[in-house]
C-alpha cells in the first residue's frame, strides 16, 4: 500500500525505504492525523488536514498497532500471529514513506 511527541521523535531522511526505521522504533500516529473507519467507503482511512488517504487492509492492520508503545518487531510479531507471513521488510518500508510524509512518528526504543 502506498498512500502517495512522546520522547524523542524524528522523521526519516534515508533515500533507501525502509533504512530509518529500525525494529526497536516505536512508531505511533502524528498528533495532526487519525486513523478512522469511513462508513461510505466501509473501510478505514487515514485523515490528514485537507487529505483523505483510503487505506488497504495491510495498511490499516499495520496502523492500528502504531501506539508509540509497541516496537516494530513487536508489530511484525502480531501480525505475523494474525497472517501467515508478514515480510519485515515490506512493513518497515511502509512505515517509512509514512515517515517521510510526516504521518507517523517514531520514538526510538
Amino acid at each position: 500500500m502506498d498512500p502517495t511527541h512522546t520522547g524523542t521523535t524524528r522523521s526519516s531522511s534515508a533515500t533507501r525505504p525502509g533504512a530509518g526505521v529500525s525494529g526497536s522504533d516505536r512508531p505511533r500516529l502524528a498528533a495532526h492525523v487519525r486513523l478512522a473507519f469511513c462508513r461510505t467507503r466501509q473501510q478505514k482511512v487515514l485523515l490528514h488536514p485537507e487529505t483523505v488517504v483510503v487505506l488497504n487492509g495491510s495498511g490499516a492492520a499495520i496502523l492500528e498497532l502504531c501506539d508509540g508503545r509497541r516496537t516494530v518487531a513487536e508489530i511484525v510479531g502480531e501480525l505475523g500471529a494474525r497472517y501467515e507471513t508478514v515480510p519485515d521488510d515490506e512493513v518497515r518500508q511502509f512505515l517509512a514513506r509514512l515517515v517521510a510524509r510526516r504521518w507517523v512518528e517514531l520514538t526510538d526504543g
